[in-house]
């Protein structure tokens, strides 16, 4: 069942892409516009500190516990209240949620059927060079810098079925330029008007729901 705002329509706009991609910083864009951001990675993070361990250390491990324990969606299926509870919260001036970090089908399955229409992914494609000196320059850990654990990472993410999520996007924003203009890309990207179907310049191209391309 589709959300909706007392004015109007609330957008759920996820987003997905490979590490060093941009997503952290879309999510910085939305929430310097004042546009609440639902992390799905929160949620794992939250499981990780009431089974007592320190989500730094055990993130991996517990996001899989919780996958076995209740289903290939879980993360998704924990989401959805947190932002069902942004909506609500966030008060009938603003139309739009981010949702970051989707990584598998089903888990796209789960918001296309907690918000129908109102649901558009968006996804963030930028090469593995240009990915891996973000991070290396990012430097928040030693992995950061490390190019072959970055093709592992890919691996583990795309195993769980990240590249299907990504094919299956509304919205593509190529992020290789500068960071300056990825930022632009961004609010472009967030001041469509929900339901249309119109690109915004050459900063946002759209796909039909479905189509991969």
């Amino acid at each position: 069942m589709a959300v909706a705002a007392d004015d109007g329509v609330m957008r759920v706009i996820g987003t997905v892409g490979l590490p060093g991609s941009g997503k952290g910083e879309a999510a910085t864009v939305a929430t310097e516009a004042g546009i609440p951001v639902v992390v799905m990675g929160d949620v794992i993070r939250e499981a990780c500190r009431n089974r007592g361990i320190d989500p730094a250390e055990h993130h991996g491990r517990v996001a899989g516990e919780l996958r076995e324990e209740e289903g290939p969606d879980a993360i998704a299926a924990r989401t959805v209240p947190r932002i069902r509870e942004a909506i609500e919260t966030a008060g009938s001036d603003v139309e739009t949620v981010l949702v970051d970090g989707l990584r598998s089908p089903v888990e796209l399955k789960r918001f296309r059927e907690a918000f129908g229409d109102d649901f558009t992914l968006v996804a963030i494609r930028a090469p593995f060079d240009v990915r891996a000196k973000r991070l290396a320059a990012r430097g928040r850990d030693a992995a950061d810098a490390d190019v072959e654990a970055l093709r592992e990472r890919d691996e583990r993410e795309l195993d769980l079925g990240l590249g299907a999520v990504i094919d299956a996007a509304d919205v593509e924003i190529d992020n290789t330029d500068s960071l300056s203009a990825f930022r632009d890309r961004v609010r472009d990207l967030l001041r469509i008007d929900a339901g249309s179907d119109d690109t915004t310049g050459d900063t946002a191209v759209r796909a039909e729901r479905g189509d991969g391309s």
